[in-house]
């Protein structure tokens, strides 16, 4: 006769009234309980992959790259950063969204996050329930530029020659989804004009027309922006942020300008699949918490003219009420323009 004491202690107590099969069941159950709550604590156990779905050397990229290295001094792993192109950052999302719900593959994206939904007609997840998550991390003020020769010195200015010269004006950005395309969309409301729009294949081709002179106007992030503003090469009209940033303090915001209620940063976020366990998400978060506290991280993204975001954000909660809220901003600006990405 099978020995009560192979059988652990909480199910022997009840096993002379159990089926052999009932009894084995329950015998795996008790077992693998500890095992899989072993698994929890040795977190992580080997190199975490955190997915960019844009190019190397681009925005998100540094920003992630920053993070991911001071991640990997809590973490006691590697967290290597590969980058995974396409469909304005559909396909990176895709593929962690169906990913082992282990916390070995993470997502870092920015706002196109929340403008996919209203953006493609078939999105293969849904932002808000097919992901847990782990926390927001900076955010990237955005700035309305001009070529260096356009003749408006000031936003004023800017608006007046634009509402007189429309069809002549055209707008660049850096593709279907990106911000620059939506902080240009924003823009465009805004002044009440239809610009002709330019969409190149990322920031540095967009930055690239417009420092040559074959666009007028681009609206871009700090982490672009900042070196050509600093060198005179093209004309800032004013910073995308609700007040002036450090890394241009005399910068006037749009709102200064006159456009009222105009906001639009560059936001980033990281998640996990659905159903990463709890315990791997906190640890997840406390290494990005940390690292936003990095020295290092800290003087990296203030040279970009980014700013890392309150700790109520830095939670995986700050971040799924922020997403939900920028779908609730965005949807409707998107769908009124009837802008569509595929």
């Amino acid at each position: 006769m099978t020995s009560s004491r192979l059988v652990p202690a909480g199910v022997a107590r009840n096993w002379p009234g159990m089926t052999w099969a009932a009894l084995g069941m329950a015998a795996a159950i008790a077992i693998a309980a500890p095992v899989r709550g072993h698994a929890a604590d040795a977190f992580p156990s080997k190199p975490i992959v955190m997915v960019v779905p844009f190019a190397a050397g681009g925005p998100t990229d540094v920003v992630a790259r920053s993070v991911a290295a001071a991640m990997s001094k809590s973490l006691g792993q590697s967290v290597v950063v590969e980058n995974r192109l396409g469909a304005g950052g559909t396909v990176s999302a895709s593929y962690v969204a169906k990913a082992a719900p282990d916390g070995y593959t993470i997502l870092i994206h920015h706002n196109g996050m929340a403008t996919a939904p209203a953006l493609y007609s078939k999105l293969s997840y849904k932002p808000l329930t097919d992901f847990a998550f782990v926390g927001q991390v900076a955010d990237v003020p955005m700035t309305l530029l001009g070529r260096h020769d356009l003749p408006p010195n000031s936003l004023p200015e800017l608006v007046t020659y634009i509402q007189k010269n429309q069809s002549k004006v055209n707008l660049a950005n850096a593709g279907l989804g990106a911000v620059s395309q939506l902080c240009g969309m924003l823009f465009q409301k805004a002044i009440g004009v239809d610009l002709q729009a330019i969409p190149y294949q990322g920031t540095a081709p967009a930055m690239t027309a417009l420092l040559g002179g074959q666009v007028d106007v681009l609206c871009d992030q700090t982490t672009q922006t900042l070196p050509h503003i600093k060198a005179d090469k093209v004309k800032l009209y004013g910073v995308t942020t609700v007040d002036r940033i450090q890394a241009l303090p005399n910068a006037p915001t749009l709102r200064e300008g006159g456009l009222k209620g105009f906001e639009v940063k560059v936001w980033h976020g990281v998640y996990a699949p659905k159903g990463t366990p709890p315990a791997v998400i906190d640890k997840l978060n406390g290494a990005l918490r940390a690292a936003l506290k990095d020295p290092a991280v800290a003087a990296r993204l203030q040279e970009l003219g980014a700013v890392i975001v309150p700790e109520d954000k830095q939670t995986p909660e700050g971040l799924r009420t922020w997403l939900a809220a920028e779908i609730d901003k965005w949807s409707p600006i998107i769908k009124a323009a009837g802008v569509k990405a595929d």
